[in-house]
């Protein structure tokens, strides 16, 4: 006899979303829940991950709210051994929180503002992993999932910080995949292309977000890069509006 299918391809697993209170993190959260993963829910303001917290709940999902803010490198650093002594391991980490910075000339923009946008998209992320490889090398079928951006591609005059944060990422997530090769971990990443979000809004204000796609028409492939059976590692996926 053949097993029959589940509804629930990530039953008992375990998954940590950075970025989760709002757009593709909130999107994310959602469906993961409803795969069955147990979701970790990390963001800087605790009001809007009680809220996501309470919508879990509603997809009869569970969730843990951890408020963080991904600038405070120390707190990153801890989240590793956190997680270690609450469930032993991490089977998805899912890398989706980042900023815009300033839409400037690179020659305008300020010391400060460089450093926020390289601290959050990338020097965050690499603490990320840091600390989280050990967990998910623990899980029978690690997953991780970072999100970056068509920006990578540094094409697009004026989104200096951004392009160069969302290319360095690429390229430690490409550098990370080889070295877990022969692990059962898997490190793939994700450019969602235009989806109706803040951060989009904000990067193109004249734009009809009513002709993007919505975050939710995103989250379906995010669950497909967690499942254990998933042979890819170091590929960039580029989400495509059906």
């Amino acid at each position: 006899m053949t097993a029959e299918p589940t509804d629930k391809p990530l039953a008992g697993r375990i998954a940590l979303i950075t970025g989760a209170s709002r757009g593709i993190g909130r999107a994310v959260v959602l469906a993961l829940s409803r795969a069955g993963a147990h979701v970790l829910i990390l963001a800087r303001t605790s009001g809007a991950l009680e809220e996501l917290d309470d919508e879990v709940r509603a997809v009869g999902g569970t969730a843990t709210i951890v408020q963080l803010d991904l600038r405070k490198a120390d707190r990153i650093d801890a989240l590793g051994p956190s997680v270690f002594e609450r469930w032993g391991k991490l089977d998805i980490l899912v890398a989706n929180a980042g900023v815009l910075g300033p839409l400037s000339p690179l020659a305008h923009i300020t010391t400060d503002a460089w450093a926020e946008v390289i601290d959050v998209n990338l020097n965050a992320n690499w603490r990320l992993l840091r600390t989280l490889d050990p967990l998910l090398r623990r899980s029978d079928a690690g997953r991780a999932i970072f999100v970056s951006s068509g920006a990578a591609a540094a094409k697009n005059p004026f989104w200096g910080p951004y392009a160069v944060s969302k290319a360095a990422l690429e390229a430690m997530v490409k550098t990370y995949a080889h070295e877990i090769d022969d692990t059962t971990v898997r490190a793939n990443i994700i450019n969602p292309g235009p989806i109706r979000t803040g951060m989009r809004a904000k990067a193109f204000p004249g734009e009809d977000p009513k002709k993007l796609a919505a975050p939710d028409d995103l989250a379906p492939l995010f669950v497909e890069l967690a499942s254990p059976t998933l042979k890819a590692n170091g590929k960039v996926f580029t989400f495509k509006r059906s």
